[in-house]
């Protein structure tokens, strides 16, 4: 049991997060659940049931960069694993049409990600902090015409967590990256998605609580496969997907 060790969950609201949440404290974490939908969080940890003493819930903005530094200063305590699960989505053609939605994206899905955590990284009175686990998407991994917007926040943010862990290695910080693929969650709602490839949130949430030393973790088999085809495909194969 990890009684005395802390998760901070940026982005909390998510439904793969709140999953997460459940199994970090079931192994013993204190879980900070940091979101702009405070009510939110506050109605997933009454209808769970969950243990007042194992969590507290914070105001976090990730679009709202200024903020972020008294965000941090202002944690109970500093953690020991910080997840970044923040996203935000808008279909390609919305997104090519309406730079207000790409913005969002990229503030959401990345700039945010960068300016907290390198807060977070900075601080070297924190000798607690041992692992950053970030959340990407197989968006990221090559450029496709169905959704090259939104993938390139994410592979901006998985090019970022890659260095990152080669700046933290001499600290002995791990830094993981979820590479997934579609899961069952309200951000891919009304989308027409395969139902096949489909993930449910508690089956990804446990790649992030069980998360080894390997940087990429691509959930499921099937995604294993197809992230491997993205990645070794020739450009012109690449530009026949949709």
């Amino acid at each position: 049991m990890n009684t005395h060790k802390t998760v901070l969950i940026l982005g909390a609201n998510s439904d793969v997060a709140k999953q997460a949440v459940k199994f970090y404290i079931d192994k013993g974490y204190f879980v900070i659940l940091a979101s702009r939908n405070l009510k939110s969080l506050q109605d997933f940890a009454n209808e769970n049931h969950l243990n007042q003493s194992k969590f507290e819930i914070k105001y976090f903005d990730a679009t709202d960069f200024s903020s972020h530094q008294y965000f941090y200063d202002e944690l109970p305590v500093k953690p020991n694993i910080v997840v970044y699960s923040a996203g935000f989505l808008v279909e390609n053609q919305e997104a090519l049409r309406n730079f207000e939605g790409t913005f969002e994206m990229m503030k959401t899905n990345y700039i945010g990600a960068v300016s907290i955590l390198n807060i977070i990284v900075t601080d070297q009175y924190n000798k607690n902090l041992e692992r950053i686990i970030g959340l990407s998407s197989l968006s990221g991994v090559r450029g496709r015409k169905s959704n090259f917007v939104y993938g390139s926040t994410k592979s901006a943010f998985t090019q970022y967590l890659a260095g990152l862990r080669q700046e933290l290695a001499s600290r002995k910080i791990i830094v993981n990256v979820l590479v997934i693929g579609y899961i069952n969650t309200k951000i891919n709602a009304g989308l027409e998605l395969n139902k096949n490839l489909l993930m449910e949130p508690d089956y990804v949430a446990k790649f992030i609580t069980n998360a080894g030393k390997s940087f990429e973790i691509v959930p499921n088999w099937k995604w294993k496969t197809i992230y491997w085809i993205l990645k070794l495909s020739p450009e012109f194969l690449v530009a026949k997907l949709p």
